[in-house]
């Protein structure tokens, strides 16, 4: 899995790339969390255009992810699910905690 993370004023971008399963979650977890230590960091949007797979390991990450955005008085959002993937997300409940967008672009309207 390849992941590319962009600080964009206040809101931290994670793009992700293959699966996202327990092979990885953790690796994945701990660069989000230490970003995440950084003041100027407020929100989060995870891209998952390219994600081909979640198992319950990567959705942990999500949700803890969501409860450290929440502390921050920040947001956090899910963009480009495919449709296996945002199947799962849907199934799991996250999409009623963590919107749910096409695109970055989006986004910038809300």
């Amino acid at each position: 899995m390849d992941i590319e993370l962009k600080l964009i004023r206040n809101t931290l971008i994670i793009r992700l790339k293959g699966e996202f399963d327990m092979l990885k979650a953790e690796k994945i977890r701990r660069q989000i969390d230490e970003r995440l230590q950084d003041d100027q960091v407020r929100n989060l949007v995870f891209n998952l255009e390219k994600v081909s797979f979640v198992d319950s390991s990567g959705l942990g990450v999500i949700i803890g992810r969501y409860k450290k955005v929440k502390e921050k008085d920040g947001n956090m959002y899910i963009v480009g699910a495919q449709p296996v993937v945002k199947k799962i997300l849907v199934l799991s409940g996250i999409n009623k905690l963590v919107p749910l967008f096409k695109n970055e672009q989006e986004i910038m309207k809300v």
